[in-house]
């Protein structure tokens, strides 16, 4: 509650939440609400864990040249590491499915941390994919909103990011020994002499994360998965869809998928409060969906994503017996 992160992510969520909400007939939105046909939420909650265990055969994938645990052993670490991003700010999940995969299978938290920011890269590129395959119908959208006018610039930005740090991780894959000998000289030169063994080691664990890239077909194999997954994702969005009173294509709901995951990399309050909800509603509104139905659908799809994951998550976390508030070790 002290860190300065968390309160610029409350404060980010409240703006982003104002100017979403600014004008919303509340009666517009609750009629939305209440006409709902909810029941359209069971095969979206259905698919989109499917994507939940393809994320966790992917991340079984990379971990392989670590070692080879199986994907249902990896299941509940991967929805206790998504309900500790829907519960903590600053995706504290990240870390603490990489302290448990130590604690079960004894596997170097720097290393496994490597995979995981490989498959965060790799969701960047797929949700720009996303983006970039509707620029030019997005061109041609307007809406009183500065959201969406700025989406050309958010895809050009992640693009540099994402793309940047996929070949970053790439080359260091497929040339370790070149990559080694950097990060030893950059070590040597920056790190005081009483820290260098300590870094080293954490430097050479997290390289040796990254070692499922060293070929084309390994990295083709992770984009593919990452695909379907969003893919998957997007399917959800599709079925709450029909839980209201319009329609949109399904590109139209992969490029809000895009935008709303890649505005979640912002500081927020801890469940993506804000970042989620306000790029969505303008996006809706921008296809010409109300800003009340649009509000609605956005707030049961939210509450969709987050609530099931984090519900699961918190009884395999009750499983491992791990305390809330306890140290990571």
């Amino acid at each position: 509650m002290k860190r300065w992160q968390f309160w610029l992510g409350l404060v980010i969520s409240a703006l982003l939440l104002f100017f979403a909400l600014r004008g919303l007939k509340l009666d517009e939105a609750w009629q939305a609400l209440r006409g709902a046909q909810y029941l359209w939420l069971l095969p979206g909650v259905a698919v989109y864990f499917v994507g939940v265990w393809v994320r966790a055969w992917r991340w079984h994938y990379l971990l392989r040249p670590l070692k080879k645990i199986p994907t249902r052993t990896m299941f509940p670490i991967v929805t206790i590491g998504y309900m500790g991003n829907n519960i903590y700010p600053a995706r504290a999940g990240e870390v603490l499915r990489a302290v448990i995969l130590k604690r079960r299978e004894g596997v170097p938290v720097s290393a496994s941390l490597a995979t995981v920011i490989v498959e965060r890269v790799f969701d960047g590129v797929v949700m720009l994919a996303f983006v970039f395959l509707n620029l030019p119908h997005l061109a041609t959208l307007t809406v009183d909103s500065g959201f969406v006018g700025s989406i050309q610039d958010l895809a050009l930005w992640g693009a540099l990011a994402f793309i940047g740090a996929l070949i970053l991780f790439l080359l260091a894959a497929m040339f370790p020994r070149v990559t080694e000998r950097l990060a030893n000289l950059v070590i040597d030169r920056l790190i005081p002499l009483g820290g260098r063994e300590k870094v080293r080691s954490v430097a050479l664990r997290f390289l040796t994360g990254l070692e499922s890239l060293r070929s084309p077909q390994e990295a083709l194999m992770v984009f593919v998965t990452t695909a379907f997954i969003w893919l998957l994702e997007t399917a959800k969005y599709w079925f709450v869809m029909h839980a209201f009173p319009f329609e949109v294509s399904f590109f139209a709901l992969m490029l809000m998928n895009g935008i709303v995951n890649l505005a979640t990399t912002l500081p927020s309050a801890p469940g993506y409060i804000g970042t989620f909800d306000a790029p969505g509603i303008a996006l809706l509104m921008a296809y010409g969906v109300s800003q009340g139905v649009a509000a609605s659908y956005t707030l049961v799809l939210h509450v969709a994503l987050w609530l099931p994951i984090t519900l699961l998550g918190i009884y395999y976390f009750a499983r491992e017996g791990m305390k809330w508030g306890g140290k990571l070790e």
